[in-house]
């Protein structure tokens, strides 16, 4: 069994949970329908925050009536089960939603911030908000209003945990990619970074992303049964 196993996880773990995907090959994804440079940008915030908040609120009431499916399960049981064969995993998500932490997850590194999270941009501050977001809403740290945000990453800025994750990818033993498109960088560039480590890599996804051809191993079908049947696997091990 490989001890240090990185699994980057993507919008295809959730799709099956009734979340979008932001792209996805039949060309449904969300920034099919909605123009990202009117909502997922600060530029956008500061012309529009009401447009801007009025669209993550939606998707925030979509996650909370949202539930966990096998996938997000199945790597809770990874988390769970590696330590005891001397193994460990570090799972990083692109995903905004809190998916894995329901099902059981207790170290997640979201990369792309917190749907669920409202950041001040005065001090700084993240809170727990699990309700809309309003622009004249007051932090409950530093009491300015109108200066919250979704503590979400917007085209443009950088994403969060980038130190730790290239650390965990410098030492990882597997890298795994699950549900992920292969085109948003950098996240699209981790299995290029852990086949110069010499660590072998593995796609799980509906179909093949468009980095795929970097991959050592792919499995191919809903996330509801690879992923399951791939921790399954290893834990027999």
């Amino acid at each position: 069994m490989s001890k240090h196993i990185f699994v980057l996880t993507g919008a295809g773990v959730s799709a099956e949970s009734g979340l979008g995907t932001f792209r996805d090959k039949s060309g449904d994804g969300i920034w099919s329908t909605f123009d990202a440079s009117k909502l997922a940008t600060p530029q956008a915030f500061a012309r529009d925050p009401t447009t801007v908040l009025a669209f993550y609120d939606a998707r925030r009431r979509n996650l909370l009536n949202a539930k966990p499916n096998p996938a997000h399960f199945a790597l809770a049981r990874l988390e769970q089960g590696l330590p005891a064969r001397g193994g460990r995993l570090t799972l990083v998500t692109q995903n905004i939603d809190d998916l894995h932490e329901r099902a059981g997850s207790k170290r997640v590194l979201h990369m792309h911030g917190e749907l669920l999270k409202a950041r001040c941009q005065i001090c700084g501050a993240t809170t727990i908000w699990p309700r809309d977001l309003n622009i004249d809403d007051a932090c409950p740290e530093c009491g300015h209003s109108g200066v919250l945000r979704p503590d979400v990453v917007w085209f443009g800025e950088l994403p969060l945990h980038l130190d730790a994750i290239y650390t965990a990818l410098s030492n990882a033993d597997l890298f795994v990619a699950i549900g992920t498109s292969g085109a948003v960088h950098p996240a699209a560039g981790f299995v290029a970074e852990a086949a110069a480590y010499g660590v072998p890599t593995c796609e799980i996804n509906l179909d093949a992303a468009d980095n795929a051809y970097c991959f050592d191993e792919a499995r191919y079908g809903p996330a509801s049964e690879t992923v399951p049947a791939w921790v399954e696997e290893l834990l027999r091990t």
